[in-house]
């Protein structure tokens, strides 16, 4: 029969005690909020700087994808590793490395002339920001007491709606009225701020003070298997789902996972201890924040299409018609932090999971021609449905696991989260594409223009998944404007469906949190050896 392994607090760094406000549990929060909020930033304002970098580096189509998957890959092959590396030498350390080398990679891609070395620098850049993410919740996780913890994860997921509710309209405003550089010179002022105050305030708890070694031929395997998984998710769409070189890898995640498990079920220091999976709580959290990311993330991306091509809006003006959205996630995650604190986190996750379906049923009724108002009801009700299944998928994988594993722990969230998101905007882009191509033959025969072939549509349904109208040139203006509507309708459409699928997800996440066990957490979580 096995026993619980109780895990204390970790030890604090010599001294920390005789300086006032190191350990503050607030000071942490203001700390880590500041790093992530660099790294939230960034991820929302360089799909804005993109066609301005293009211009001004000659970028390629290929090089513009480089510098988001670059990012990408780098940032879900670090997490857990880094998270581990916080968890052996101390959280803070490792954070504050992340804030310093985050600003700085930023800066020199500000200061870049050759796209190759913009998406090196990406890549690095995304390295740096894995140690920021993990590390933020191990942070949290050893400066609050169990019965607080959800509020600071409350408080913190707020921030990050606050920066991506800003980032759009912080990131369009700097491109058109100063340059693309100054969205990534952003940073620079931001870590520096992160930097004091983590520097002085935050104490460097670590897990992990007698293991010797690191399971590096775990990280390898892990490395491996994450690149591939999140490569075959971002590729399926150009390469085709059911294509040899999307298989492979997908084959190849698939047999890098099978090894990794083998490795830690054989390993003394394990990586990624296995045992973990033993919490039902933390493992459905798991599962739950790998929906909620494919939701959110995979609706944001058809909103954005739908808002900036069919109704013809600027970036700044997209983020505006957003903010109802980011404003409901910033009120309602502190606010879900503080009732999950006090009734468990079961009910507010069947709760706000099931709004979020009912938010996706009516954006899938959204026309052409909505309106700001007609739109703002379904984008808050999505937010405030979101925000806390965020926070209470976050804490059932963080406060599940013992402190010595937070960081582990916060690796396996922000990796569920990176995961979700690509496979949301792929497999809803793939879901959406088809039906684009279904339709698009009967609206362009109600228009009374030709029926195109299915070579035709193949060309074409790619741009109008975009929301971008595939007219050719020196057409009529009568025959733009036709073309033009049937893009359009055929948007919708492919939009309505895609949702529809959302809608279908969220409420199957919501019966999957009903597995979740109601009640408070403990201050030390038990791992089963």
């Amino acid at each position: 029969m096995t026993q619980p392994v109780v895990q204390e607090r970790p030890a604090a760094e010599p001294g920390a005690s005789r300086r006032r406000g190191v350990g503050s549990p607030w000071l942490t929060l203001v700390a880590v909020a500041l790093g992530v909020i660099m790294v939230t930033l960034d991820s929302t304002v360089v799909a804005i700087a993109n066609p301005a970098i293009s211009k001004d580096l000659g970028a390629s189509l290929s090089d513009l994808q480089w510098v988001t998957n670059g990012y990408l890959l780098a940032l879900a092959v670090s997490l857990i590793t880094a998270g581990k590396l916080g968890d052996r030498i101390g959280h803070k350390p490792v954070f504050l490395i992340g804030v310093v080398g985050f600003a700085l990679t930023s800066a020199g891609i500000g200061l870049s002339k050759d796209i190759g070395l913009l998406i090196a620098l990406r890549v690095l850049q995304g390295v740096f920001g894995a140690m920021l993410q993990p590390t933020a919740l191990g942070l949290l996780r050893a400066a609050f007491p169990a019965e607080r913890l959800n509020m600071a994860i409350g408080i913190w997921g707020a921030c990050i709606a606050a920066s991506t509710a800003s980032g759009p309209i912080i990131g369009g405003l700097l491109v058109q009225h100063v340059n693309w550089q100054s969205v990534f010179f952003i940073n620079v002022p931001v870590g520096i701020v992160a930097l004091v105050v983590g520097g002085l305030f935050l104490l460097n708890a670590r897990g992990e003070p007698g293991a010797s070694s690191f399971d590096v031929l775990g990280i390898l395997l892990l490395s491996g298997m994450l690149f591939s998984l999140v490569w075959a998710v971002i590729k399926a769409p150009s390469y085709g789902w059911a294509d040899v070189k999307t298989l492979a890898f997908f084959g190849a995640a698939i047999v890098l996972l099978a090894l990794f498990v083998l490795r830690e079920m054989n390993t003394r220091q394990p990586l990624l201890p296995l045992g973990l999976f033993r919490s039902v709580p933390l493992s459905v959290g798991v599962v739950l924040m790998v929906l909620m990311a494919f939701g959110l993330f995979g609706g944001m991306f058809f909103l954005t299409f739908y808002l900036q091509s069919v109704h013809g809006l600027t970036p700044v003006a997209t983020g505006v018609r957003l903010l109802p959205m980011m404003l409901a996630m910033m009120v309602a995650s502190p606010i879900a932090g503080g009732v999950i604190s006090k009734a468990g986190p079961r009910v507010p996750l069947v709760v706000g999971m099931a709004l979020a379906g009912v938010a996706f049923l009516g954006l899938s009724r959204l026309g052409t021609d909505a309106s700001f108002t007609g739109m703002a009801p379904w984008f808050a009700m999505l937010g405030i449905g979101l925000s806390p299944v965020m926070v209470a998928a976050t804490d059932i994988i963080v406060g599940n696991a013992p402190v010595a594993l937070a960081g582990v722990a916060g690796g396996l969230q922000q990796v569920a989260m990176q995961v979700g998101g690509a496979l949301g905007t792929s497999v809803l882009g793939a879901v959406m594409t088809a039906k684009v191509a279904g339709v698009l033959p009967g609206h362009m025969k109600d228009a009374g223009l030709p029926v195109p072939t299915g070579a035709q549509v193949d060309l074409m349904k790619g741009a109008i998944s975009q929301g971008v109208p595939p007219v050719p040139r020196n057409a009529p203006p009568q025959v733009v404007q036709l073309i033009t509507k049937v893009s359009n309708l055929s948007f919708i459409d492919g939009m309505h469906l895609a949702f529809m699928a959302s809608a279908g997800i969220a409420f199957a996440a919501a019966l999957l949190s009903l597995l979740v066990r109601a009640g408070r957490q403990v201050e030390a979580a038990a791992v089963h050896a």
